[in-house]
């Protein structure tokens, strides 16, 4: 058995407890989160024991194998650094940073420790999303064009769950590393040409609203993505691959065709929920002792592509 902490239960970090539930390697022996109350009822209903309410705390716990880190964006790559540094494996959601500069640091981290770390990029193991993989890599499918739409609204700070939270999101440093980390592993070609344009700051988060980015790769494939915090109307984001011998239209784990077609993805893997098949991945690859298909180093490519695109909206470089 793995021994997996869990600290914080937010949106996804209770996403993550009930994917764990259903690992029958992974047992879940610590639940964390600075809010005690919060932690003690996600520790309840999964009858969880332990409750801590610091990091500092679950890393001083010898019988922690592994760390699911599902805390606000501004701290994990400090905290994926220092569960490395404790000695254990780490599972940091997306994003893996906010700059490139800690971005490298956690690899640094890895390579020095020669420990698991993984970046919860979810739409490596979305059904959906691993069926156009498949089909890439059989040689039966090309893809041309990745067309995407991110759309939330989010006037307010607050998280997926409308709750409010103590830290601002980020259209480039989070939701658009889900496309350009996608569109780099589908294709398997690096993006050589960025270009990004983005709305008015919001007066009182200090954030773009909305934005504009389009990718070539080396192999000449493109992506144009559109995401907005304006948008009203159903959330989420929807990827339609334009290729060679069809069109298809992920939205999470279901696909379709261009006519709107569904296509049966529920053999593609044991589960249906992209969440479960990325903490199965990041457990057994703790076991077996291999690199995790989300490693940390093999996402760090999308991470140098936001970085660009920043500097780009920062005035330092050409977009």
């Amino acid at each position: 058995m793995i021994r997996v902490a869990v600290v914080g239960v937010g949106a996804f970090g209770n996403k993550h407890l009930d994917a764990l539930a259903v690992i029958p390697n992974a047992d879940v022996v610590v639940v964390s989160d600075p809010v005690e109350a919060a932690a003690r009822k996600a520790a309840a209903d999964r009858n969880i024991a332990r409750v801590e309410t610091s990091l500092a705390a679950v890393l001083a716990n010898d019988d922690v194998d592994a760390v699911v880190l599902a805390t606000p964006t501004p701290v994990h790559a400090e905290q994926a650094i220092a569960c490395l540094e404790a000695g254990k494996h780490v599972q940091v959601e997306i994003p893996l940073c906010d700059n490139l500069v800690d971005g490298r640091a956690v690899i640094a981290a890895q390579e020095r420790t020669g420990l698991i770390a993984a970046c919860g990029h979810t739409r490596r193991f979305n059904p959906s999303h691993q069926w156009i993989h498949d089909r890439v890599q059989s040689g039966d499918f090309s893809i041309q064009h990745l067309d995407v739409q991110t759309f939330f609204f989010r006037r307010t700070n607050t998280n997926a769950l409308g709750e409010p939270r103590s830290w601002t999101d980020h259209l480039l440093w989070h939701h658009a590393a889900h496309t350009v980390d996608l569109f780099q592993f589908q294709t398997g070609s690096p993006v050589v040409d960025a270009h990004v344009m983005q709305g008015p700051m919001h007066a009182e988060l200090g954030i773009a609203m909305d934005m504009s980015i389009q990718l070539r790769t080396e192999a000449g494939q493109l992506c144009t993505l559109t995401l907005s915090f304006n948008n009203e109307g159903p959330f989420g984001t929807s990827f339609r691959y334009i290729g060679d011998s069809g069109t298809y239209i992920a939205r999470y784990d279901d696909l379709v065709t261009g006519n709107e077609e569904v296509i049966d993805v529920s053999n593609v893997a044991v589960s249906m929920n992209g969440i479960e098949l990325q903490d199965r991945d990041f457990v057994s690859s703790i076991e077996e002792g291999r690199e995790p298909v989300a490693s940390v180093a093999s996402v760090l490519p999308c991470y140098e592509v936001l970085h660009r695109l920043d500097q780009a909206l920062a005035g330092k470089v050409n977009s």
